[in-house]
């Protein structure tokens, strides 16, 4: 497989490779990018590309490398601070220039979770483009400003593109002929531990109960006014919010005795977090940046067996809230109000109306899916070129 063979451990008899463009690190939150690209690795070589990191001592822009599994590679560009922006995009073309060229003649799909990577990856041709579009980007906090630019940009060269739940959906198919939704799955068996009882964690052990939960990332999508309020209001609730928090300064989160932030855990201890929890909640605020986010922490917290409230976020309400899955608050009063009512009820129905729903549902079925239509793209590239060449053969000269 030429000189990029020694990033993998595992032989491939084909010559293919999968390139994804991400703005997520790989041990950032473990969610669909590493859901799928996971089981991408099942079938062939995978490289996880990642936004750059500096470094002071960096003299000439290199990619650190590190192996995930035998056929799954995290790369990362290093560049030297201070560079303008021109410059990191141009250093960064260079290193998947050169990456590229170790992989000539392979069939290559780029696979793009973030349109800024067009920046230097415009002028690659591989013979399938997907994006994967799992949230709308131009409307969270800080997004560069040529990103909405890029997205229009990066529709038009996909051959697919996948949205990660129904509110995306319906704001991306009229944007490009070959749009599908593929809402936001689960690892059923992982998360179903919690239901009966793993080791807990230290870092909740010592927590009383009644406990209510939250799980992800802790940003501007968090409706902290809301989770103060609810902890002034029932100080008898132990409030456990796990993830790191990103673009909001840790000191605006509010502070009370049963307010407790854990910080970042792996997605391995989940289940022993949530087996320690009495209900959980996703206090989610209502703005642009929540406008069509399709939170995967939903299935994930049916399948621990967890009963949870949230707030109105379009994609929770449908279809999760419409089926009685999970039940709805606007704000403080009745999140308070819907946590007693979970707290007091009975879960043996509740269970078998979510297990019938999750029923089939998993990432290994959503890869499956997907698989099946970059076949079905892959056969109709095939189909194209085979009628370009044709039509470029005139009087017995071939001129491809």
């Amino acid at each position: 497989m030429g000189s990029a063979a020694r990033y993998f451990d595992t032989p491939f008899s084909d010559r293919t490779l999968l390139l994804c463009f991400s703005h997520l690190r790989w041990q950032f939150v473990y969610q669909r990018p590493q859901h799928l690209m996971s089981r991408a690795a099942r079938d062939q070589p995978v490289i996880f590309f990642e936004e750059p990191i500096f470094d002071d001592a960096c003299e000439q822009p290199r990619l650190h490398v590190a192996a995930q599994t035998a056929a799954l590679t995290v790369m990362v560009p290093v560049l030297q601070r201070g560079l303008s922006e021109s410059e990191q995009v141009a250093a960064q073309r260079c290193l998947v220039d050169r990456l590229w060229s170790e992989w000539a003649g392979a069939r290559i799909t780029c696979w793009y979770y973030t349109p800024m990577a067009l920046r230097f990856t415009a002028h690659l041709q591989p013979d399938i483009c997907i994006y994967d579009c799992m949230d709308e980007l131009s409307a969270f906090r800080n997004a560069p400003q040529p990103l909405a630019e890029l997205e229009r940009c990066l529709l038009a060269k996909a051959n697919l593109v996948f949205t990660g739940g129904r509110s995306l959906f319906r704001a991306k198919r009229g944007r490009h002929p070959d749009c599908h939704l593929f809402p936001s799955s689960i690892e059923y068996e992982h998360f179903a531990r919690a239901r009966a009882g793993c080791y807990e964690p230290a870092a909740q052990a010592r927590i009383p109960h009644p406990r209510i939960g939250f799980f992800g990332v802790i940003d501007e999508r968090m409706d902290v006014a809301l989770l103060g309020q609810l902890a002034a209001m029932r100080p008898d609730l132990q409030l456990v919010c796990i993830g790191p928090v990103v673009k909001i300064h840790p000191q605006t989160l509010p502070r009370a005795p049963n307010l407790h932030w854990l910080g970042l855990q792996s997605y391995a201890e989940l289940p022993g977090f949530l087996s320690g929890w009495d209900a959980g909640f996703m206090p989610f605020a209502l703005n642009e940046s929540t406008q069509f986010i399709s939170p995967t922490k939903t299935p994930e917290f049916l399948a621990a067996g967890i009963p949870v409230v949230s707030t109105p976020v379009a994609d929770v309400v449908s279809p999760y809230g419409d089926g009685g899955l999970v039940e709805i608050a606007a704000d403080a009063a009745q999140f308070s109000a819907k946590l007693d009512l979970l707290l007091a009820c009975d879960r043996a129905e509740w269970l078998r109306r979510v297990d019938a729903y999750l029923k089939g549902m998993s990432w290994d079925q959503t890869w499956s899916q997907m698989s099946a239509l970059l076949e079905g793209a892959r056969a109709k590239v095939r189909v194209a070129a085979g009628k370009q060449a044709s039509s470029c053969v005139s009087d017995g000269v071939a001129y491809v």
